[in-house]
């Protein structure tokens, strides 16, 4: 084959050779861009349960509480008996926390996801017995037989808790606020400081402040 026809015949080939990696590279592309699009569902559909807000009125992700507000919760609960909840009880871990100090104790959460997850490291850490976990929005549940309340709130939500949780509870309750403290209350005792601060209410001497303003003055005789 002359010199010419062999340069024209490459030529030809070339147009060729280049379509077939340039379809090469689009296929290995679009593995890549499949690839990545899948783990990014399936990492979206774990970590979803656990961020979205646990309770519908107000917007409150999943923040697990830290070692020291745990270790303050519980120092609130010194001396201290009866039945706990807590309200919006996330993965479970003051509830934990709790029962293995002896409390019967009790995780609202409306997640099913941290429900069923809580009620796992309950089984795991041998304290099954002594907890309970239910999926349930806490503005549908009455806490009236509870003699110790956690809250780990948000500010929005605050004020209405208070004023459910003051017409609901008796009068040898104590309410432990975490990270945001109620409105109005006054708090008995606070430990902590920072995201870590724990403020603790009985709500036996809210109850007879309020009485006493409420006394009526006898009138004078004339």
């Amino acid at each position: 084959m002359l010199p010419g026809a062999m340069s024209e015949a490459v030529a030809k080939k070339s147009p060729e050779q280049d379509g077939e990696g340039s379809s090469r590279r689009s296929s290995w592309g679009l593995l890549v861009t499949a690839g990545v699009g899948g783990t990014l569902v399936a990492l979206y559909a774990v970590v979803t349960p656990f961020v979205t807000p646990a309770l519908r009125k107000v917007c409150l992700p999943f923040v697990p509480a830290t070692a020291t507000q745990v270790q303050n919760v519980l120092k609130m609960l010194e001396n201290r008996s009866g039945p706990l909840v807590d309200i919006g009880s996330g993965d479970g871990r003051i509830v934990i926390a709790a029962a293995k100090k002896g409390f019967k104790a009790v995780g609202y959460e409306l997640n099913p996801w941290l429900v069923w997850y809580s009620r796992y490291r309950a089984w795991r850490d041998g304290v099954h017995q002594n907890t309970k976990f239910y999926i349930s929005d806490l503005w549908k549940v009455s806490f009236s037989h509870y003699t110790n309340v956690v809250v780990f709130g948000v500010p929005q939500m605050m004020p209405q808790l208070e004023k459910k949780l003051e017409e609901e509870l008796e009068c040898n309750a104590r309410i432990i606020a975490c990270r945001f403290p109620f409105p109005c209350w006054i708090p008995d005792h606070t430990t902590g400081e920072g995201i870590d601060t724990v403020w603790a209410y009985d709500l036996k001497h809210y109850r007879r402040c309020e009485t006493k303003n409420l006394e009526i003055t006898p009138e004078r005789e004339s």
